[in-house]
């Protein structure tokens, strides 16, 4: 399988499980994606979140996607960059499926919006598949 075909597994199945480690205890939560793509795979959170300290400490987690339909399973490791791109920052806002960000903006206001809003990319990360036909074979790694 190649990238592209990673990213459409990802795009078509946004919801993922996100694994990270705080002071060597391991915590996972479900995440909405964003998108992914040759940026990378980019998502958002809350500055006053758990999520974010913990990010900030250790950038380096793991993603894992499920397409059910398929019985296809995707884990994908890397280092999380936050990015503060404005313009990115704006393109996910404007996103039909963020509505509910635009309306936290409002409720908030824009400055107190956008000093809570993070956004992060995992760059250069590895995408192993796991599918029942391949349970017992050797993993192999592709590089997103």
């Amino acid at each position: 399988m190649e990238k592209n075909e990673i990213f459409q597994i990802l795009n078509s199945n946004p919801v993922f499980h996100l694994a990270t480690c705080e002071n060597g205890q391991p915590r996972v939560r479900g995440m909405l994606l964003y998108k992914a793509d040759n940026r990378g795979i980019i998502f958002h959170t809350g500055t006053f979140k758990d999520l974010y300290t913990q990010l900030k400490d250790n950038p380096k987690a793991e993603l894992c996607f499920q397409d059910a339909k398929n019985n296809v399973q995707v884990r994908v490791s890397g280092i999380l960059e936050e990015t503060n791109d404005g313009d990115l920052k704006e393109e996910i806002l404007a996103h039909p499926s963020r509505e509910f960000l635009r309306q936290m903006k409002q409720a908030s206001g824009a400055e107190n919006f956008y000093k809570t809003y993070a956004v992060f990319i995992v760059k250069n990360a590895k995408a192993v598949l796991w599918t029942f036909a391949d349970n017992f074979k050797p993993k192999t790694e592709i590089f997103l």
